[in-house]
C-alpha cells in the first residue's frame, strides 16, 4: 500500500510559479512512474505529466510543455511538479499518482487526495 500526500497548492497570479510536492509512504515508489493530473471544475481530469522511474524521461501534456517540469527524488521518495508562466486556465485540484508504466492511459494504482492551484487574472 502506497500514501501519497501532495502540497504546496496556492493562490498565485497568473504568470507566477508554484511548486508542488508529492511525498509517498508505505513503501519505494522508485521503481514506479509517478504522474501528474489535475481536475478543474466541471471539466474532466486532465493529463498533466509523467516521470519514468529513473527520473530520466519525462513526457507532459500539451497544455503543460515548456511551462511545467516534473522531477523526482528517489532517495526522499518524492515527486515534484515545477509550474511557471501559470495561466488562469492552470487553476485546478492538482494529484500525483503511481504508475507502472510511464503513460497518460496506463492504469495508476494510487492517487494522492490533491492539492489545489488557483491562478488569478
Amino acid at each position: 500500500q502506497v500514501q501519497l500526500v501532495e502540497s504546496g497548492g496556492g493562490l498565485v497570479q497568473a504568470g507566477g510559479s508554484l511548486r508542488l510536492s508529492c511525498v509517498a509512504s508505505g513503501r519505494s515508489v522508485s521503481t514506479y512512474a509517478m504522474g501528474w493530473f489535475r481536475r478543474a471544475p466541471g471539466k474532466e481530469r486532465e493529463f498533466v505529466g509523467v516521470i519514468t522511474y529513473s527520473g530520466r524521461t519525462v513526457y507532459y501534456g500539451d497544455s503543460v510543455k515548456g511551462r511545467f517540469t516534473i522531477s523526482r527524488d528517489n532517495d526522499k521518495n518524492t515527486v515534484y511538479l515545477q509550474m511557471n508562466s501559470l495561466k488562469p486556465e492552470d487553476t485546478a485540484a492538482y494529484y500525483c499518482a503511481v504508475g507502472l508504466l510511464p503513460s497518460p492511459n496506463a492504469k495508476y494504482d494510487y492517487w494522492g487526495q490533491g492539492t489545489q492551484v488557483t491562478v488569478s487574472s
